[in-house]
């Protein structure tokens, strides 16, 4: 596919997903800032292509390349399009974002996706609770519509639970069930939506294909590493100067990423990488690691949800990690014995732990115990990802630990630093 690159935006800057604070959002102004799509007719295999040579992974967690899915579905008959923007990740909010404040870019990318598979229908899922996200999508598909665009878009709120964004958990509550995840084969991309090949992708992910679609591969690779190019959205929070959502290069060092947001009030002692389902990592241990999966790898951790939650050294991590897994003992599905048992087992040991109560020292070995045994044994990643946190907990705050156990904590602060969703919806 031959892409013509404007020569305004050949530089290889940030940002590139997020537009100036208080742009217009309008079809005009988004045609202004971007340039029209390229006419994609015919030309959804060369796209695939141009994706393939890009290095683009996916942005929704578990970074998966995303030509590959592309092509997965282009061999299906009939296929559909679902445009992932479930941020189940209560610590992440980042395409939350760029749905408001970019939903033509996020559009354009889900009909170069549907081009490249050859889908005519168009799903856009968003959270419930993200009525900010909903509004302005609705108004930009409302905008193409007067505006002549035959695209045919459907947007759709699944509930706000941590799994509902789970591919299988959105196709099977597309098709009239739970926002659960499904026991799987066959695969979205075999069976998904109304029985067709599905592709499901991650709204950041869908705007980076939008911009490759224009500007071609070897643009998209001005930025980042080899093996991990482009630039990438993440929500920092906890202890940094101006907590939010932030467009980073792949690959950036952690410390260069805490500069940017102001950095922190030098009262930081960790960090949770990659949300609920991360870990955390001692904030000295972090600071020159690459934001990349190679360069966190090392480390034993994930970009996951690319979400980073600094923790200061008034706050207890095992306080937080606590309030953590009640939270995710509570996501369940529950539909498997080790998770809903398992989990539950976990929140209250270290429950009992963070309370410095009598019994927290028999709290601990059962937490000890308890954690591998849940691992790997769910019909998703909901246990592992739940025990991979704790596990790191254990290691990292191995003398608060011991602290709670002898029956005091240190912390001078118990102000929450993560936050927990109020509430809890309902998975239909």
């Amino acid at each position: 596919m031959s892409v013509a690159v404007q020569p305004r935006q050949r530089v290889a800057t940030l940002p590139r997903l997020l537009p100036p604070a208080g742009a217009d959002a309008s079809l005009g102004a988004h045609i202004e800032r971007y340039g029209h799509l390229p006419g994609l007719r015919g030309e959804g295999r060369a796209l695939i292509s141009a994706v393939e040579a890009s290095g683009l992974r996916g942005r929704g967690g578990a970074g998966f390349p995303t030509h590959l899915k592309l092509a997965a579905v282009a061999a299906g008959r009939s296929p559909i399009v679902v445009a992932n923007g479930i941020e189940g990740e209560p610590a992440s909010h980042k395409d939350s974002l760029l749905m408001q404040i970019n939903p033509h870019l996020v559009l354009d990318g889900a009909a170069a996706a549907a081009a490249c598979v050859g889908a005519r229908t168009i799903v856009i899922a968003v959270n419930r609770s993200a009525t900010s996200a909903h509004a302005s999508l609705a108004g930009a598909i409302a905008e193409r519509a007067g505006a002549g665009s035959h695209a045919q878009f459907e947007l759709v709120t699944p509930p706000d639970r941590f799994v509902a964004g789970e591919e299988t958990a959105l196709v099977q509550w597309l098709n009239g069930g739970p926002a659960k995840p499904a026991f799987v084969p066959p695969r979205p991309y075999e069976r998904g939506v109304r029985g067709r090949p599905t592709l499901v992708q991650n709204v950041e992910t869908l705007a980076n294909i939008a911009l490759i679609a224009r500007h071609g591969p070897d643009w998209f690779r001005e930025l980042g590493s080899e093996s991990e190019p482009g630039s990438m959205l993440v929500t920092l929070g906890g202890a940094v100067g101006r907590p939010g959502i932030t467009e980073l290069e792949s690959a950036l060092p952690l410390r260069a990423a805490l500069e940017r947001s102001g950095d922190s009030d030098g009262a930081a002692r960790a960090v949770l990488v990659g949300g609920y389902f991360g870990a955390w990592v001692p904030l000295v241990s972090a600071l020159d690691a690459p934001l990349s999966e190679a360069g966190l790898r090392p480390l034993g951790v994930s970009l996951g949800a690319r979400s980073l939650t600094v923790l200061p050294h008034a706050t207890c991590g095992v306080v937080e990690t606590a309030r953590l897994a009640a939270y995710l003992a509570g996501e369940s599905a529950g539909q498997c014995g080790p998770c809903v048992f398992g989990l539950r087992a976990i929140a209250d040991a270290i429950g009992s732990i963070a309370a410095c109560e009598p019994g927290a020292n028999d709290a601990l070995r059962r937490l000890r115990g308890v954690a591998p045994q849940v691992t790997g044994r769910g019909a998703c990643a909901h246990p592992n990802g739940a025990t991979r946190l704790v596990a790191s907990a254990l290691t990292v705050f191995r003398d608060e630990f011991a602290h709670h156990v002898a029956g005091h904590c240190t912390a001078r602060s118990f102000e929450p630093v993560l936050p927990i969703p109020a509430g809890r919806a309902e998975w239909r």
